[in-house]
């Protein structure tokens, strides 16, 4: 990178709020969480120079487009500002961070907002799931599914199971665990949901199937969010530091990595008869990511949060993170490693499935967990320690891929 970034702060809306009910909508939620992250920061609007948005359907689901220009209304200071939008699906926060980062790097600006949003919580779930299957090869693919993106990913788990064998009991470990955390994290959106031992069985009254096997405690939740990061230069960063007496320099992005992929599944899927990762563009954008952070291993990591849209795709993660060999992924389960108080903690926050995904917002949400575990500042589901922690983002079926490492420097 030509100028390191850092990362001021920010702030994110309860994940468990339903603003249609409350009389909210995008322009709202905006303004409070932008006043708030300013605030939180120490920063008036006036120093931030850009702003960049992740979002993938405000269009669909809210009838609203241009949301540049509702951002820019969240403050007098804004009334110009340059707003660029990003779309990835549920990569989109990422897309917006990392055109942040090319704003810092450049030299464009000194400090840059990062806001990812989505309002999905205001039609159907099956409106809801028709607006989330544009994210596929429409007329292409998913044609026998009800829900698609279960279906998608129904596909994938059976694919593994082929090549690897695959217990289901582990996938079920991991929604566990994920809403177990999420328990701790007062921005999550499940943290006041009560759980027995049924609800990760295969009980088809107190967990039932979605399509095939993947289970509804497997699925992210449909929600209503949005986060707010705020992004410098290095000299921004000290200057700021000085005018809050702060002693210790701010948390860097040491490390980031992109790419993608193709968008109909089948074309990603390997044969199966064939070993190794599943899907290798995946294992190397983490490994850019680690690389340019100076990490030869993901070990190095104190924490990792990463895309559990479904179980299945944050058991994928283990592997091509290469914390486990393809295959093996149940071993870092079965041990505790994933667990808070565990070798290395996935999804402290609750992740996607715990904690809420609201589409755009979620490559943001994950990279201000990230920020709050390296601050100190995650309370309850904080790892003791962190110093280092990985992100990974992706949208559609691995078609858009990001990966993030935070960290004291």
């Amino acid at each position: 990178m030509s100028r390191q970034v850092y990362v001021l702060g920010g702030a994110q809306s309860d994940f468990a709020r339903h603003w249609q009910r409350e009389g909210s909508d995008l322009a709202g939620e905006m303004q409070r969480l932008v006043q708030t992250a300013l605030a939180d920061c120490g920063l008036a609007a006036a120093q931030v120079e850009a702003a960049h948005i992740g979002n993938f359907a405000a269009e669909l689901f809210c009838g609203q487009g241009l949301l540049g220009g509702l951002l820019a209304r969240c403050d007098p200071a804004w009334s110009e500002i340059p707003v660029m939008r990003h779309e990835a699906a549920c990569a989109s926060g990422s897309m917006a961070i990392l055109a942040a980062m090319a704003s810092i790097e450049s030299g464009r600006a000194e400090c840059v907002c990062v806001l990812g949003i989505e309002q999905m919580r205001n039609v159907t779930g099956e409106q809801a799931a028709q607006h989330l299957a544009t994210a596929a090869w429409q007329g292409h693919e998913g044609q026998p599914a009800q829900f698609l993106w279960p279906w998608m990913f129904e596909q994938i788990r059976q694919r593994y199971s082929q090549q690897h064998g695959l217990d289901d009991a582990y996938l079920r470990r991991i929604a566990e665990i994920n809403l177990s955390n999420a328990k701790l994290n007062p921005w999550a959106q499940t943290r006041d949901w009560h759980w027995q031992a049924e609800h990760f069985s295969v009980d088809e009254q107190f967990n039932p199937s979605v399509e095939g096997q993947i289970r509804r405690r497997e699925c992210a939740q449909i929600s209503d969010g949005c986060a707010v990061l705020f992004i410098c230069s290095a000299a921004f960063a000290e200057q700021h530091a000085r005018h809050l007496g702060r002693t210790r320099p701010f948390p860097a992005i040491l490390g980031w990595g992109q790419r993608s992929s193709v968008l109909p599944l089948a074309e990603k899927l390997p044969a199966a008869d064939q070993q190794g990762l599943m899907f290798p563009h995946l294992a190397r954008t983490i490994a850019d990511a680690l690389g340019r952070a100076g990490l030869s291993s993901a070990w190095q990591l104190d924490a990792i949060e990463t895309h559990d849209c479904f179980s299945i795709s944050e058991y994928l993660a283990l592997e091509h993170f290469g914390l486990a060999p393809a295959g093996q992924g149940w071993q870092l389960i079965e041990d505790g490693s994933i667990e808070l108080g565990g070798r290395l903690p996935v999804n402290p926050s609750g992740g996607l499935i715990g904690g809420g995904h609201p589409v755009g917002a979620s490559g943001v949400r994950m990279l201000l967990d990230a920020w709050r575990q390296v601050e100190g500042q995650a309370g309850g589901y904080q790892v003791e320690g962190a110093r280092r922690v990985g992100c990974l983002n992706f949208g559609g079926s691995f078609s858009a891929v990001a990966s993030f490492v935070l960290g004291a420097v």
